[in-house]
């Protein structure tokens, strides 16, 4: 029989695969998040998102940050561990469409998640390489896959961040 911690795994892996499906992620944070759970993403350095409840969740994360230019984007759970209330999930930033070669467009990132007794997420760190997830946006751009409002709202914003923070103290 399955833990808690491994049910509520599955249970989220199945929930990105709905979401991506209908385009609708604000969704998972009533389906798994504490009131009071914290989240936080540190978009490798050059912003970081913190949220300290289900609705601030909501307004960022699976809220507005997913809403506008993420179209045909899907964020699959390739694979997870559990350890008591914990949970580790590998999960792909995966572009649209497909390489001339068959592969996804993707690049990889990594949730750190502790549940409570309930199986609500009362916190969770997000990681991934914000450096190679600026080149998959331009090798979809070059693919003619990236959208214009993800390109203006996310991607030129955050070059601008990454090029600054990493100009700041050159070699």
């Amino acid at each position: 029989m399955p833990t808690l911690a491994e049910s509520r795994a599955a249970a989220l892996q199945s929930a990105f695969v709905e979401a991506a499906r209908r385009n609708e992620w604000s969704w998972i944070a009533d389906a798994f998040y504490a009131d009071d759970c914290q989240y936080l993403c540190e978009y490798g350095g050059t912003m970081r998102v913190m949220a300290t409840s289900r609705d601030q969740i909501k307004a960022t994360h699976y809220g507005s940050e997913m809403r506008v230019g993420w179209e045909g984007w899907s964020f699959p759970i390739e694979r997870y561990c559990t350890a008591g209330d914990r949970i580790i999930t590998h999960w792909w930033n995966r572009g649209p469409g497909r390489r001339a070669d068959g592969s996804y467009f993707q690049t990889p990132g990594v949730s750190f998640i502790t549940i409570r007794e309930d199986g609500k997420f009362v916190d969770q760190l997000d990681l991934f390489d914000m450096a190679h997830q600026i080149h998959l946006c331009d090798e979809l751009e070059d693919a003619g896959l990236l959208s214009a409002q993800l390109k203006e709202n996310w991607v030129q914003p955050m070059k601008a961040k990454l090029i600054a923070m990493l100009s700041r103290r050159p070699a």
